[in-house]
């Protein structure tokens, strides 16, 4: 294999990569649904819920900034 199509490869790689980013921005569109249904049923349970919500949210956005890592490192490499 040659240095560009190793460079091309990794290009491919980061844009597969770059799909979890899109995976962490549907978790937190369904996430914020899911928690705003609640609200709306229980309106009670609102601060465990945004609690809860607060905590996933962070987990969905970690993902989604690993993804984008990686796939910044892909580029960049050599």
């Amino acid at each position: 294999m040659t240095a560009e199509q190793i460079f091309d490869a990794a290009k491919l790689g980061a844009g597969i990569a770059a799909l979890g980013v899109l995976g962490g921005g549907l978790a937190l569109g369904i996430a914020t649904k899911g928690v705003l249904d609640a609200i709306a049923r229980q309106p009670e349970i609102k601060a465990e819920a945004f609690k809860n919500f607060i905590i996933g949210a962070g987990l969905a956005e970690a993902t989604s900034i690993y993804a984008l890592f990686i796939a910044l490192l892909l580029i960049f490499s050599k």
